[in-house]
This record gives C-alpha cells, structure tokens and sequence, in this order.
C-alpha cells in the first residue's frame, strides 16, 4: 500500500466518502479511498442519475479525480458499504484494470475489512492496452 497511509485510514476515508453519495433511486451508498503509489489519497462516491447509464460509481469517480490531479499509478483501494458482508467493486474491475490490473482492494461492510483482494483475483483476464 502507499507509504503514507495505514488501511484503518484508508477506509475511514471510505466510509466518510459515502456520506457525500448521491443515490436517491438505488438507496445503496458507496464510497471508496484510493491511494497512489506516492501515498496521496483520493475520494469517491457514487452519483446516481435519473438516466440510469448516467450513473457513476465511487470507484471510477476516485480515478477521475486521481487522473485529473495528475496521478495515474495506483497501489490500493478501499470500499465502504452498509452491506452485512464485504462490498467488492461493481464493474468497475475493467476501469481499474487500466491504472493497475494487481492493484489491491480492501472491502468493507458494517463489520468493518472484511476481505482484501488483488483486483488480478476478481479480473483474471482484463482487456489491457494494445
């Protein structure tokens, strides 16, 4: 993980980021912390949409602020639920398969880290560049 941040940070951040989800239509609130292989930290939250397609997970909305800060490598990330087990990424798999295809991902419910797993292990076969 980044050098500058523990995993209980991490997901705290998650959690605080899902305050700020807009999901009138779904009631399901992600948010998510991503850190870059620096240790600079990134927040997202899912934003729901009337048109459903318009809808934007936490996951990819933490990568857009990372890419538009300028940060394109990345070496964990952590979702944040009120789900009885741990959430795991929807498809966002592919999204971040772009940045980092092994990059970690620690899950969270309401009983907190419940599971961390390389995102390899969810996409084990991921359309990479060509």
């Amino acid at each position: 993980m980044g050098a500058q941040i523990s995993l209980e940070t991490l997901t705290a951040l998650a959690w605080k980021a899902r305050e700020n989800s807009y999901s009138p239509y779904s009631k399901f609130a992600v948010g998510t912390a991503l850190v870059t292989e620096t240790g600079e930290t990134f927040v997202g939250c899912n934003i729901e949409n009337a048109s459903f397609s318009l809808t934007i997970c936490a996951e990819r909305v933490a990568v857009a602020a990372a890419v538009a800060a300028g940060f394109q490598r990345f070496s964990a990330i952590a979702l944040a639920a009120e789900t009885k087990d741990a959430v795991v990424p929807c498809g966002a798999w592919q999204f971040l398969a772009e940045f980092n295809p092994s990059l970690q991902i620690h899950c969270a419910g309401r009983g907190g880290i419940s599971k961390t797993v390389p995102l390899s292990e969810l996409l084990p076969s991921p359309f990479l560049k060509f």
